[in-house]
């Protein structure tokens, strides 16, 4: 197996407060998922960010792009898209301990943790196919996209 593709070298970053360097790197971070959305395992990640050295730490800014299938909320069929989610967040060393930042290693640092939080933030909880969506009837359960279904429709 070869080397992480979220791994940074950051040595000669860090010599100096103010330097910045763009990074995009591409990979795959395995299955995210929330609720019934999911990022499936074999889905390619971009991480695209200009790390900036600040006092204390490097900051990372820019976006994190991946694809996303699930159900419509309403009618079940399947639906998908892309995500673009914008990043901000600071690597610290022994940032690990603290939930705002992220940890920065003395000659490198991950992009995977940022890419993941992003993503899971990101994530569609209840995926419309279209906006219009009619949904399933609650009596029979047929598909209203495909028309009315010929239930009743009382109103209580």
């Amino acid at each position: 197996m070869g080397a992480s593709p979220w791994l940074v070298p950051v040595t000669a970053l860090r010599r100096a407060v103010g330097t910045q360097h763009h990074e995009c790197r591409s990979g795959r971070l395995g299955e995210l998922r929330v609720a019934d959305t999911v990022v499936p395992a074999d889905a390619e990640t971009t991480v695209d960010v200009e790390l900036s050295v600040v006092v204390g730490g490097i900051e990372a800014e820019g976006t994190v792009r991946s694809t996303w299938v699930g159900s419509c909320r309403r009618c079940l069929r399947p639906v998908g898209g892309s995500i673009e989610a914008p990043v901000r967040e600071l690597y610290r060393p022994g940032g690990g301990d603290d939930e705002e930042t992220y940890a920065l290693g003395t000659d490198q640092l991950d992009l995977e943790p940022l890419a993941r939080d992003a993503l899971l933030l990101a994530m569609p909880l209840a995926p419309l196919c279209r906006e219009d969506c009619q949904g399933l009837c609650p009596t029979c359960g047929a598909d209203l996209a495909d028309g009315p279904c010929g239930c009743p429709t009382e109103v209580a």
